[in-house]
């Protein structure tokens, strides 16, 4: 007899909320199936069986607070290999078989397990963290497209299907029915983590925004250019954020007080550039870092932040994926967001916003000319930066981007 524990949090978080289980007591399991999952304040944890077992026990249950490496239950001796029976509340592991240690086992002892016959089935088939997902986008599980092994919906079906693309009904579901229907729900810890720490920074910040705009044509040019011969040699494609990962880099270098942090009364400078990169995800914003950014080309940018993507849209970001970090660039002309004034990402001091690109005239040498502007921002702590060097610190990242050879040749 085994205990199974609760993954170890890092430093920062001191609980989480178990989702549910995804098996049953007397569920044979195979080692590496996902047997529960966990939301922190920052990301949602799996509770994966360290070996071959039957599920003998359970003490807690959904919805129960747990702390880093309490018992959850216990995992028993037992035939590994027999099939499974139903899971608990109707709900089967919301892992992608093929990702887990175990999946392919678990693929070949469910072939005998007949899949869904009906659309209504399946919206009993679905794993808590799953069923979590649709009602926080008001999904209709017929509807999403499943890629489970016994058709059943997996997390990363769910993260990516959209409300109203393939059942436009689906968003108004979740209400109750009457005249003026409201239904409350309960903020999930990711939400209550993001509402304390944006309104923390607001308490205990003096925070500041400077605005600029970037000439985009010069970097458009050379994605023209170079983009085929980049994604030959490189396969991944070159994007907009890796030059402004570089530029805010290189102008840190310039302005060491930008990648510094307020600890009480002392300021502590970091030697080092680890960029945070804000992504929007259906859980609520999330912030992973690449480190040393100095010592990362464009391509080994745009791969990292084609990793993090990949895993956000899945829910598979670790807690080291998003600890640390000395500044923070959020894109939110992604959503068509022409100007806004970020928030800092505490303890950090700035947070550089991207928006929208739109061609508009503009005077060039004399001349009124249509070219691909951007408007930038710059959050800012004043405690620690001066007026001077937040506008000075966005006019170097200008300079690089409308002149990106000055990238190369580090000038």
């Amino acid at each position: 007899m085994s205990e199974i524990k609760v993954p170890v949090f890092s430093e920062s978080v001191s609980e989480g909320t178990l989702l549910g289980w995804n098996v049953q007591p007397g569920t044979s399991v195979k080692r590496g199936d996902v047997l529960a999952e966990i939301e922190t304040d920052k990301v949602v944890l799996e509770v994966i069986a360290q070996e071959d077992g039957v599920l003998k026990s359970v003490t807690k249950n959904e919805g129960d607070t747990v702390l880093s490496e309490e018992v959850l239950g216990e995992l028993g001796a037992g035939e590994a290999g027999a099939a499974a029976s139903a899971p608990a509340s109707g709900s089967e592991s919301s892992a992608d078989p093929s990702q887990s240690a175990g999946g392919e086992s678990q693929a070949r002892h469910e072939q005998s397990v007949p899949a869904p016959s009906s659309q209504a089935e399946r919206r009993e088939d679905l794993s808590p963290a799953v069923r979590k997902i649709v009602a926080e986008k008001g999904l209709d599980p017929a509807q999403v497209p499943a890629t489970g092994p016994r058709g059943n919906i997996t997390k990363a079906d769910a993260m990516g299907a959209q409300p109203g693309a393939s059942a436009p009904q689906a968003v108004a579901a979740p209400l109750p029915t009457g005249e003026r229907p409201e239904e409350r729900v309960p903020m999930t810890r990711i939400r209550q983590k993001i509402a304390e720490r944006l309104k923390e920074v607001q308490d205990t910040t003096a925070m500041l925004t400077t605005f600029n705009e970037v000439d985009m044509k010069p970097i458009m040019d050379l994605r023209k250019k170079y983009q085929d011969q980049f994604v030959a040699k490189h396969d991944v494609k070159l994007g907009f954020m890796s030059f402004f990962v570089r530029a805010a880099t290189e102008a840190l270098k310039q302005f060491p007080v930008v990648n510094a942090s307020v600890d009480g009364k002392d300021i502590i400078y970091h030697g080092f550039y680890d960029i945070g990169i804000a992504v929007s995800t259906e859980r609520g914003l999330v912030v992973p870092i690449l480190r040393d950014t100095d010592q990362m080309n464009l391509a080994e940018i745009e791969k990292g932040i084609g990793e993090f993507a990949q895993k956000a849209r899945g829910g598979k970001l670790t807690m080291e994926d998003m600890s640390g970090g000395t500044f923070t660039i959020t894109n939110g002309g992604t959503f068509g967001s022409m100007m806004s004034t970020p928030i800092i990402n505490a303890p950090q001091s700035a947070i550089l916003g991207m928006h929208n690109i739109v061609e508009r005239p503009v005077v060039v040498n004399g001349e009124i000319v249509i070219r691909p502007m951007m408007y930038v921002a710059l959050s800012y702590d004043h405690r620690i930066i001066d007026g001077k060097d937040s506008v000075q610190f966005l006019v170097t990242i200008k300079n690089l981007l409308e002149d990106p050879a000055r990238l190369l040749l580090d000038i």
